[in-house]
Parts: structure tokens; sequence; C-alpha cells
């Protein structure tokens, strides 16, 4: 563990690579090593989000990593069960655990930005703000993709505020049945 955790120190303070790229490979070494009998998992979360901080990455203040993790546990242990093969051996491939965590630290930016959406118009109509989700759309939405934007607008206020836009002239409706989108003109 001391010359893992000498090994990363020296690589940051190089500045060689990216820390987002070094963190999930110090990772992944600290879970093949595996230094104690119990919670090397529970450790690894806590050790992300320590490595995160120190990188300036402060999204797991929040939003929760360790969350965002344990809804996607079936690819986290593919993940890592491909990226530890024969590293006992020095042959292991730090690829998909790499695109993993970085996956992982991708979605928490996304779901950070979506909260900071939703403040941002929370003092907004609902219509409105149907609206500001369409013109940050680059190409076509659909209702649902709307109703997933905005959780707390009902679906019959999506529908009118939606026949409202295409009336205006704002968007043109394409599509029919489940194949229905929006596009704005």
């Amino acid at each position: 563990m001391d010359n893992l955790c000498a090994r990363y120190n020296d690589a940051i303070e190089a500045g060689t690579y990216d820390p987002l790229v070094l963190m999930p490979i110090f990772i992944l070494d600290f879970l093949c090593i595996h230094p104690f009998n119990d919670g090397n998992g529970r450790m690894s979360r806590l050790l992300t989000l320590l490595l995160l901080y120190r990188a300036g990455f402060i999204v797991g203040k929040y939003i929760s990593i360790e969350m965002l993790i344990e809804k996607s546990k079936d690819s986290y242990y593919e993940a890592l069960q491909a990226s530890s093969r024969n590293w006992h051996e020095d042959g292991n491939d730090y690829l998909p655990f790499l695109k993993y965590m970085l996956g992982v630290v991708v979605k928490a930016y996304n779901e950070f930005e979506d909260r900071v959406e939703h403040l941002r118009y929370r003092k907004v109509s609902k219509p409105e703000r149907i609206k500001a989700v369409i013109e940050r759309t680059p190409g076509k939405i659909t209702k649902k993709e709307i109703s997933q934007a905005c959780p707390d607008i009902s679906l019959t206020t999506i529908e009118r505020t939606l026949a409202d836009l295409v009336s205006s002239g704002f968007i043109e409706k394409t599509g029919s049945g489940r194949t229905t989108a929006y596009v704005k003109k």
C-alpha cells in the first residue's frame, strides 16, 4: 500500500497523467491488493471521493458517487472483473474499470447539472420550464424526455403546453403514436 500511494502521489506531482485517469487505476490496484479483511469496497468508494476532492472535482459533495455505483453495480462488478484479470501477473487491462469510473463521474456531473437547472427554473411557470427544456435540447425531444427533465410537471400540463407551442409555431410535431417527437423551428 505504501508503494501504491507513493507511486500515485509521484504521478500527481509530476503532472504526467490527468488525475481523473490515475484515480480509477489507483482504486483498481487498491481493490486488487485487498488490504483489509472486510470493507475494501466501502473504503474504495471513500478513497474515490477523497481523490476526486484532491483533484478539484467536488461533485461528490452534491451527488452520491456511492449511490451511482450501487445503481450500476452489475456494470461495476463486470468492469472490476475485466480489469483485475491477470492483475497479480502484471497483465491486466485497466481500461474497462477506467471507462466505468469515468462514466460514473460524468453521470454525477449530469445529475448535478439537472439539479441546478431545476433550481434555476423553479420560479418560472411550468409551461416556461417546458419551453426552456425544448430550447436547450438539440434536435428532437419526446414527451417522455420532457417528463424526465421535469418530473414535477404532470403529463397533462406537458401535453397542453406542447399543443400550445405547436399552434404558436415555436415547435413542430414529427411522427405519430410512440414515435411522436417535437423539434424547435
